[in-house]
């Protein structure tokens, strides 16, 4: 082989390690900035699968004991529709668990509740998220 072919490939060697790592720092850069931004956010909402009787005992206590500000929920409020027991619950929840998370509240309210990766907001109705 000749000289200028093993330095042309001895280049090309050279380039490609180069391009490797400038590629994985842009990953692991890329990867640091989705984490600040709040790509990995989390809520907590109602689950569907849970009993009307459940979910409503479980509102009750978000409402009450626990702490959460269900005003929103009120007529002529701005999470008072879709008025169902499931969106009005999983605004109390979330609220709840938002609120209270850094304190040790978890999103359980008896298995009624499950944590989400998808924005449950819905036109007036904001779904606050607390990092």
């Amino acid at each position: 082989m000749s000289t200028s072919r093993l330095l042309r490939n001895s280049s090309r060697r050279a380039m490609s390690s180069s391009l490797l790592r400038i590629m994985i720092a842009m990953f692991l850069l890329i990867l640091s900035l989705v984490q600040i931004s709040g790509q990995f956010q989390e809520w907590c909402i109602a689950d569907e699968q849970t009993p009307d009787d459940e979910l409503q005992a479980a509102l009750d206590w978000a409402c009450g004991k626990g702490g959460a500000d269900c005003s929103k929920l009120q007529k002529n409020q701005p999470c008072y529709l879709p008025n169902t027991l499931r969106d009005h619950a999983s605004y109390a929840f979330n609220n709840y668990y938002q609120k209270l998370k850094h304190k040790g509240a978890t999103c359980y309210f008896k298995s009624a509740a499950m944590i989400t990766d998808l924005n449950p907001s819905k036109s007036s109705c904001k779904f606050e998220y607390l990092p």
